[in-house]
C-alpha cells in the first residue's frame, strides 16, 4: 500500500500500458474483413462518382491534334447529354464497377496485412510506415486488378464515342480485345499504372495515417467521427491528385485505342511534352480532383463503418 502511495506515477503508467496493449491488438483489422469492407466501399463509391470519371477520361483522350472535340468540362457534359441523354455519362460504368470492387478489396486487404505487421505495441502506425504500406497496396492493386480493368475501361469508353462502336457490351468488349491482342492487350501501360497506383496509395495512406495520428494524439483508440474521416480522406485524395496527375494522363494515353502510337511509357511522355506542351500533363485535373476527393472520402467513410459492423458480427481475436 505504501508503494502505491509513494509511487503514484510509476504505478499508473504500467496500468495505462497494460490497458493500451489489448486495445492496440483489438485495433488490428483482419485482412479478411478489410477485403470484404473494401469491396463494398469500392462498389458504392464508383456508382456515385462515375460521371466525373467519364468526363475526365474523355478530356484526356481529346488530343489537340484531332482537333479537340470539347471546349471544356461543361461542353463535354453538354455534348454527351445531348447525344445520349443522362445515361450517356454512365457509359463504361460496368467495366469500372467490375474493377472497382476487387481493386478496393485488394488495396485495403494488402494495406491491413502489411500495417498489422508494422504497428507498434499500442497499435499505432507511424506516417513513414503508412506510406510504405500504402505503396505496397498500390503496387499489388495495379498488377492484380487496375491495369487490366483500366485498359478495358479506357478502350470501351473510347470505342463508344467513335463513329462506329464495335463493342456491344463489357464482356463482348473484353472478348474482342483478348481475341485481337491476347491477355497482353489488357496490360498496356503497366509501368505507368504501377507508378500511378503505387504513388497514389503511398500519398493517400501517408496523409491519412498522419492526420489520424494527429487527431488521436496519445490515445490510439480514440474514435473518429465519420465526417472527420471523410474530411481526412478528401485531403488525402487532393494530395494524390496534385502529386501524380501527369502519370494518370500518360496511363490513359497508353491504354487508349491509339496506344500503338507510343513505343513505351517514356516515349508517350516525351511525345506529349513535345507536341502538346507541359500543360497537357494536367488535362482533366479539375474533374479528377472533384472525383478523387469525393471518391477517397466516401471509400474511407464506408470502409471504416463496415469494419465496425464486421467487428461486431465476425470475431477474429
Amino acid at each position: 500500500m505504501q508503494g502505491k502511495g509513494t509511487f503514484i506515477s510509476p504505478f499508473h503508467r504500467p496500468r495505462c500500458l497494460a490497458a493500451a496493449a489489448p486495445a492496440g491488438k483489438a485495433k488490428l483489422t483482419h485482412p479478411g474483413k478489410a477485403i470484404l469492407a473494401g469491396g463494398i466501399a469500392g462498389g458504392i463509391e464508383i456508382c456515385i462518382t462515375f460521371p466525373t470519371e467519364y468526363v475526365k477520361t474523355q478530356l484526356q483522350l481529346d488530343e489537340k491534334a484531332n482537333p479537340p472535340k470539347y471546349r471544356g468540362i461543361g461542353d463535354c457534359v453538354k455534348q454527351t447529354v445531348q447525344s445520349h441523354g443522362i445515361k450517356g455519362l454512365y457509359r463504361g460504368l460496368s467495366s469500372l464497377l467490375y474493377g472497382s470492387i476487387p481493386k478496393s478489396a485488394v488495396r485495403f486487404g494488402v494495406f491491413e496485412f502489411l500495417s498489422n505487421h508494422a504497428k507498434d505495441e499500442s497499435g499505432r502506425l507511424d506516417s513513414t510506415k503508412g506510406l510504405l504500406c500504402g505503396l505496397g497496396a498500390g503496387v499489388m492493386e495495379a498488377v492484380l486488378v487496375v491495369c487490366p480493368m483500366e485498359t478495358v475501361k479506357v478502350k470501351f469508353i473510347h470505342d463508344q464515342t467513335s463513329a462506329n462502336p464495335k463493342y456491344k457490351g463489357f464482356f463482348h468488349g473484353v472478348r474482342e480485345m483478348i481475341r485481337a491482342q491476347g491477355l497482353r492487350g489488357t496490360y498496356q501501360g503497366l509501368t505507368a499504372t504501377v507508378l500511378k497506383q503505387g504513388s497514389n496509395q503511398a500519398i493517400r495512406f501517408f496523409v491519412m495515417t498522419s492526420l489520424k495520428n494527429w487527431y488521436k494524439g496519445d490515445n490510439p483508440n480514440k474514435a473518429i467521427n465519420p465526417l472527420v474521416t471523410g474530411l481526412f480522406g478528401a485531403t488525402a485524395g487532393a494530395a494524390s491528385v496534385f502529386g501524380n496527375t501527369p502519370l494518370d494522363v500518360i496511363k490513359t494515353r497508353m491504354q487508349g485505342l491509339e496506344a500503338h502510337k507510343y513505343k513505351s511509357t517514356l516515349d508517350c511522355a516525351m511525345k506529349i511534352l513535345r507536341y502538346e506542351g507541359l500543360a497537357a500533363f494536367y488535362k482533366g485535373t479539375v474533374p479528377r480532383l472533384g472525383r478523387v476527393c469525393l471518391d477517397v472520402a466516401i471509400v474511407f467513410i464506408i470502409y471504416e463503418e463496415v469494419v465496425k459492423v464486421l467487428n461486431m458480427v465476425w470475431k477474429t481475436e
